[in-house]
């Protein structure tokens, strides 16, 4: 027995003594000493304090230094036993710096030890309780040692019960583990394992822990819980090694609400982003998520995952059936191979890799994404409208983007490649519209056609994408009155669009199909003008199909892909094509065929007679407007 031992600190440490104890006893099997055996059956301790330090360089007071020769002498602790004490911790590194006071219980007839902690731990208040056995054997390795803690740090809580087996070798740890926060990627400081940002959370499983002499294998199994207003479950596995820890398993939902993804690329509000612990940095003008990737962790860990959801909600009722994708992250690149929707009886596929490894700037990552969209039935994208009748048709697309950047928004206005669609078949209204927010395509429809339903025949897009400006190569709709082209660019590096849309009337029944439409504006305020000093022609609709004969063959892909050979797109694309090369012939200077079409107006408004002003205006290729005097052309 000893009274008042002292510990002291290594060479270099700040502060007094490493450990101090009031009382410090223990019991000796004197026959083991025959066989160069320390066995202590039972070691005790009366009021230890314990002082754990680590300074900034890495250098601590609780590893010592190994001895290069073996002593022949081995140290064998049966029991261990203590009273009341503390242990503090300071730490530099983690910047952390917490107390844990501990007392004897007694009357209970699970635990006989139990501890109250407090401090901070990485600039987070930190405070919990917890309990642990009476007497701690370090030789028997078949009694399971009970331990029991519930504790926060900032808005992670994390409590489990269970029990330790071999306690000198943690080879049996088995506990039942709950976990909950602002977001997942909050654990890492205290887990090391590193994963994304999501809502709130919180999940129960089965923990298993072992520690091995080269690695150590953690098994989180059978758990679930929420990630915001979805759920989430299944196994998970974290093995340590060289040259990184690898995380793997199955994640699976049975619903997943979309707008639970949005922390995952920062597309979440600026009040979400600040409950989960990020700064809220979206500008109010901006719609383009800005939140910086965090890619310093990147190459902590290596992951190989899949995660499966079997329905994806929306808000207004827009489901996406389901999702799955496999996530594979190595040497700080990740690849989602493939990123899979199911999409209204149709599927969305996407290879997307993201290159986090540094080397074009601090946390800028290089990523390419190649997408294809097929046999997405636009009736069924919209269940909860069914009065609107909705159209039987279906939409293909391809897209293929590469780009350098550290966060959506600069990804996107670096971005090079082109985007391509093909809707075949559709009816849209005003309240269609309304209905899918789409309020600028709302605006258009309505200055277009009125408010009234529209069949869609066919509408195709072709866009290049050069530095994160989308320029039209083709954008047409072949509607039942009239063909609509649109021209200009899409601006994602300043969030702009400046579009020409050309109506061209089959017919005199649309007087209003006479002008141009102007969309322009930024994304988050876009508006639409009308340039009413410009007459179209009734020609116009030949005129378009003729520009279309050069882009055509970018589309065809999209007709073979699922819609067959009996289909409106299928039909313009080859009427394009036949008569691309005569109509095109057949177009001349533009300046000598603008001064035709005055000189047949003028010659037009000579005749008084409405119905044969407007009989003149067709002979005249000139689609009538809905006044009698037709302005001329400047």
């Amino acid at each position: 027995m000893a009274n008042d031992v002292h510990l002291g600190n290594p060479n270099g440490m700040p502060g007094g003594d490493t450990a101090s104890v009031r009382q410090f006893s223990f019991s000796l099997d004197p026959l083991a000493l025959l066989d160069q055996r320390i066995a202590i059956p039972l070691l005790q301790f009366q009021a230890p304090v314990v002082h754990l330090q680590r300074n900034a360089d890495g250098k601590n007071n609780w590893t010592f230094k190994k001895e290069d020769k073996r002593s022949p002498w081995e140290l064998e602790i049966e029991r261990v036993v203590f009273t009341e004490g503390v242990v503090f911790l300071k730490d530099a590194i983690k910047k952390a710096d917490a107390r844990a006071d501990l007392e004897t219980l007694d009357g209970d007839p699970t635990y006989g030890v139990g501890w109250k902690l407090s401090g901070t731990y990485n600039n987070a208040p930190v405070t919990g309780s917890g309990k642990a056995g009476a007497v701690l054997s370090l030789k028997q390795q078949t009694t399971p040692y009970p331990l029991k803690a519930d504790f926060r740090m900032g808005s992670t809580r994390i409590a489990f019960e269970g029990t330790l087996t071999k306690p000198t070798q943690l080879a049996a740890l088995d506990l039942q583990l709950k976990l909950s926060g602002a977001s997942m990627a909050r654990l890492y400081p205290l887990t090391g394992v590193l994963l994304p940002e999501t809502p709130a959370f919180s999940t129960e499983g089965r923990l298993i822990g072992a520690l091995g002499p080269e690695s150590s294998r953690w098994t989180y199994d059978k758990f679930r819980g929420k990630v915001g207003s979805s759920d989430i479950g299944r196994h998970l596995e974290f093995q340590t090694g060289k040259p990184r820890g690898k995380l793997s398993g199955t994640v699976t939902s049975k619903k997943l609400q979309f707008d639970d993804l949005g922390p995952l690329i920062g597309a979440d509000s600026n009040a979400s982003k600040m409950r989960r612990g990020a700064p809220p940095v979206q500008p109010p003008n901006k719609v383009l998520p800005v939140e910086e990737f965090c890619t310093e962790r990147w190459t902590a860990i290596d992951a190989d995952v899949r995660y499966t959801a079997a329905r994806i909600m929306r808000e207004k009722q827009l489901p996406i059936t389901k999702l799955s994708t496999h996530l594979i992250l190595e040497d700080g690149v990740i690849t989602l191979a493939p990123l899979s929707f199911g999409i209204a009886g149709g599927t969305l596929n996407s290879n997307i890799e993201l290159d986090g490894r540094g080397r074009q700037g601090k946390d800028a990552i290089k990523a390419t994404a190649k997408v294809t969209a097929r046999g997405l039935r636009i009736k069924q994208l919209f269940p909860a409208i069914e009065g609107l009748q909705a159209s039987v048709g279906q939409a293909n697309g391809d897209a293929s983007l590469s780009a350098t950047g550290d966060s959506v928004a600069t990804l996107l206005a670096a971005s090079n490649g082109e985007v391509r669609t093909l809707i075949n078949q559709g009816t849209v209204s005003k309240l269609l519209l309304e209905q899918m927010g789409l309020n600028l395509g709302n605006i258009v429809l309505t200055t277009l056609f009125g408010d009234k339903q529209v069949r869609i025949n066919c509408m195709g897009t072709d866009f290049a994408v050069t530095r994160g400006l989308m320029q039209s190569r083709m954008f047409v709709i072949d509607t039942e009155e009239a063909v609509i082209r649109v021209d200009g660019t899409i601006d994602l590096a300043n969030e702009r669009l400046d579009l020409t849309i050309r109506p061209h009337t089959k017919g005199l029944r649309i007087f209003s199909l006479r002008a141009p439409l102007y969309v322009r504006g930024s994304f988050k305020q876009p508006g639409v003008s009308v340039d009413k000093g410009v007459l179209a022609l009734k020609a116009g609709g030949a005129l378009a199909l003729a520009t279309l004969a050069a882009p055509v063959a970018a589309l065809l892909p999209l007709v073979h892909a699922g819609l067959g050979r009996d289909n409106e797109c299928g039909r313009l694309l080859a009427r394009a094509r036949e008569t691309g090369g005569a109509a095109a012939g057949q177009v001349q200077d533009p300046l000598k065929r603008a001064r035709r079409m005055v000189r047949r107006s003028v010659r037009c408004r000579t005749d008084h007679a409405v119905g044969r002003h407007y009989s003149c205006l067709i002979d005249a290729g000139i689609v009538a407007s809905q006044r009698n005097d037709v302005p001329v052309p400047h």
